[in-house]
């Protein structure tokens, strides 16, 4: 009786155990459930926040790209504007052409340099001295026979009459062809000049069967010369203009034979682009 006793008695136990067990198993169950339904709810937001940040992280490349096109194109004007030097608050000249300057004015007599106030001078007196070596360089010709002057980019070189023509005559004498040489070279190097070639006479008045005036004489001067250019040294002619100015414009007081024959002349103005001024030097 007590061994039956024993088994109902476990078999109670069993039942209990059984029913607990179904309980707690339906309580996980919905707590599964409502995990897996979190979970989905979870997966659905960072697929959403995923998709977000990739939206967000091409919109930041892209801004990216932007700040280094500006700042590439930014080194690129800063790397221009390093390269240039002003000069006056008008001309400007790179730093290449700057370290040319100096080697330049390294050669020039040194009370000439002191009398250069601004770069601007500075500029004038290095382009001035190299056309003056490269013109003086001709044979026969002396430092008072050349004068060079230099108006903001106009370069204005007056030739004594000895050098170019014989007394009264618009023929070029044959001790001018080294000179026009040199010349020719110049304006040939940089084809955006334009030279004006103008005649200068003094007032000693001339008529002959070939010449009428002074007027003329300077104007055949300056045409004699702009042929010789053309035809012996192949300047393009659509560079080349001639002109005459007759005794109108001296450059001193026709008040002895040693001024009229300073005023006796031929001026080349070199007319070059801003870019090609420096080009010179």
């Amino acid at each position: 009786m007590k061994k039956y006793a024993s088994l109902f008695s476990i078999l109670i136990l069993c039942l209990s155990a059984s029913c607990v067990s179904k309980k707690k198993y339906t309580e996980l169950q919905g707590e599964l459930y409502s995990t897996q339904v979190a979970l989905a709810n979870t997966t659905t937001e960072k697929e959403r926040l995923e998709e977000k940040f990739a939206k967000i992280e091409a919109r930041v490349e892209e801004y990216n790209a932007k700040i280094n096109s500006l700042r590439d194109t930014n080194d690129h004007l800063q790397a221009e504007n390093d390269e240039k030097l002003s000069l006056d608050g008008a001309m400007l000249m790179s730093n290449n052409m700057r370290k040319q300057l100096h080697n330049t004015l390294a050669q020039v007599d040194p009370e000439k340099l002191a009398q250069a106030e601004t770069m601007e001078d500075s500029v004038n007196l290095a382009i001035s001295h190299n056309l003056m070596r490269s013109m003086t360089e001709a044979e026969g010709a002396e430092e008072d026979d050349i004068v060079i002057d230099i108006d903001k980019t106009v370069v204005m070189i007056s030739v004594s009459d000895r050098l170019l023509f014989n007394t009264g005559s618009y023929r070029v004498s044959t001790k001018a062809s080294n000179l026009l040489e040199r010349l020719a070279e110049v304006i040939k190097s940089e084809p955006s000049m334009e030279v004006m070639v103008e005649g200068h006479t003094d007032p000693r008045s001339i008529s002959t069967a070939v010449v009428q005036d002074n007027w003329d004489l300077s104007v055949k001067r300056a045409t004699s010369i702009v042929r010789k250019l053309v035809d012996d040294y192949q300047v393009a002619p659509e560079q080349l203009i001639a002109a005459g100015r007759s005794y109108y414009f001296p450059l001193v007081d026709n008040d002895s034979p040693e001024n009229m024959a300073k005023n006796r002349r031929t001026r080349i103005i070199i007319i070059p682009d801003l870019d090609k001024f420096f080009a010179l030097m």
